[in-house]
């Protein structure tokens, strides 16, 4: 089956390296050298930090499961995590609104370079204590960063729809370039230094702390609401009524609830899916794969935001409905394909359809990312966009919890058929954010075109 891995890895790494060269100009957005010294120092901060992330993926349910813990034991390892990112994650993005989005970054660095430090002990309340850190640290990331950035971008005064550029080349490198990296280091760490599964561990720690002295030496401090005297309370009355009062606001926190919930429960359940009866797979490469396929994706909506048609609230329509029926295939493999029972040996052929179906949902991540980025710098007030997000991580945490507690009480095909239907319903969602978005033009698209009238004699 070794050779289904490379046949699965090399016909995705052919179609990204396709796409990649067949770009034509129409497919590029000219910008400033100002601007292209900015993002390559946000790109390389952010490729390290994901660099952090993606090291521990693979390894995490591996890791548990070498220190003796059972599924269940480790789904609770797994709540705590997300339970601590919804407790503490809209205290952690006021903070970055108010005290500083720079400040909050590198805060990040240290939850999750303590985090790692955790994974060292075999002691089950060290371990919580790990991933009570990480929950905070995930909050951090997928919030104060993007905030740094959109306000940096504006305060410099960078055109609004460079954003898409630095949106897309991230998800290109973070969530695929540098994810599929540090799937194979980590797989080589592993298994051919066999340094152990808490090597990917200090591998994150020692990039972190590299982004950290980039951050500290380069980047300039910038925030939310400036006003000194509202509390963190106050702060979160007004994000609560900003989502209260824009149905685009609410539509598009609950797109990313049900999309992110789906993917944060794939990422639990794809390990145990694959191997049912404890098959022989290699989780580095696999995890690669799945990188390969979602920097696959990313290049696809590179092309399709360089472009003002279709629009980022129509396509996602698709992808929504791709991405359920992807997940669905676990339940049709159930029913058509019956199963060995052998336990060990390769993948089965179930486990390689699966591994398809995996392999394009992941496609509509690396989809999914810069474009739910495009929408939010376009719909999320500037002066609360930290807390903001993280009030659309609250749902995503809970539900995520949910299926966690429960992991021992439903079948494994129950949950991916649960995260399809979600999906479609994150479909008919987007379209009535579609509907909205066509019926009442966002302020920010109206300064884009302003912009774009008076920039026509400098391109002419």
């Amino acid at each position: 089956m070794e050779i289904f891995y490379f046949l699965v890895f090399g016909g995705l790494a052919a179609v990204v390296a396709g796409l990649e060269l067949s770009k034509t100009s129409r497919d590029r957005i000219n910008t400033s050298s100002a601007f292209n010294a900015f993002k390559n120092n946000y790109l390389l901060v952010y490729s390290l930090m994901m660099a952090g992330d993606w090291l521990q993926g693979p390894y995490v349910y591996y890791l548990y499961s070498q220190y003796g813990f059972g599924k269940g034991e480790i789904g609770q390892l797994f709540i705590a995590g997300f339970g601590s990112s919804m407790l503490f994650g809209t205290i952690v993005g006021s903070l970055a609104d108010k005290q500083g989005r720079r400040r909050a970054c590198i805060t990040y660095c240290i939850t999750y370079i303590l985090s790692c430090i955790t994974k060292h002990s075999s002691e089950y309340k060290v371990l919580m204590l790990g991933r009570v850190l990480g929950g905070i640290a995930t909050s951090l990331l997928f919030s104060a960063f993007e905030s740094w950035l959109v306000a940096e971008h504006f305060k410099r005064g960078f055109d609004q729809q460079w954003l898409s550029i630095t949106f897309s080349k991230a998800i290109f490198l973070g969530n695929g370039l540098i994810a599929i990296m540090s799937g194979l280091f980590g797989n080589l760490l592993v298994d051919n230094l066999g340094l152990g599964p808490v090597a990917p561990f200090d591998a994150a720690a020692c990039f972190l702390a590299i982004g950290m002295t980039i951050i500290l030496s380069s980047w300039t401090e910038n925030y939310g609401d400036a006003s000194e005297n509202k509390d963190l309370l106050t702060q979160f009355k007004g994000a609560a009524v900003a989502i209260a009062s824009d149905e685009k606001i609410a539509l598009l926190g609950a797109i990313q609830s049900l999309f992110e919930g789906s993917m944060y429960t794939f990422v639990f359940l794809w390990t145990p899916a694959l191997s049912p009866n404890g098959e022989d797979i290699p989780h580095g490469f696999i995890f690669a794969t799945f990188m390969l396929a979602s920097m696959l994706g990313s290049s696809i909506a590179s092309r399709l935001l360089a472009h003002s048609s279709p629009k980022v609230e129509s396509y996602m329509q698709i992808v929504f409905v791709i991405s359920a029926a992807s997940l669905l295939l676990p339940v049709i493999t159930s029913f058509l394909i019956v199963p060995t029972g052998e336990k060990g040996g390769s993948i089965s052929f179930s486990g390689s359809i699966q591994l398809l179906g995996f392999c394009t949902f992941e496609a509509c991540v690396g989809i999914f990312w810069p474009s739910i980025m495009k929408m939010r710098s376009q719909y999320i007030p500037e002066e609360a966009r930290s807390t903001i997000m993280n009030f659309f991580r609250i749902p995503l945490n809970i539900f995520v919890c949910v299926v966690l507690y429960n992991v021992d009480a439903f079948p494994i095909i129950v949950m991916f058929g649960m995260c399809s239907i979600f999906l479609c319903v994150a479909s008919l969602l987007q379209r009535r954010l579609l509907v909205i978005a066509e019926s009442q033009k966002p302020r920010s698209q109206d300064w884009t075109a302003m912009k774009e009238m008076e920039a026509e004699p400098l391109n002419a």
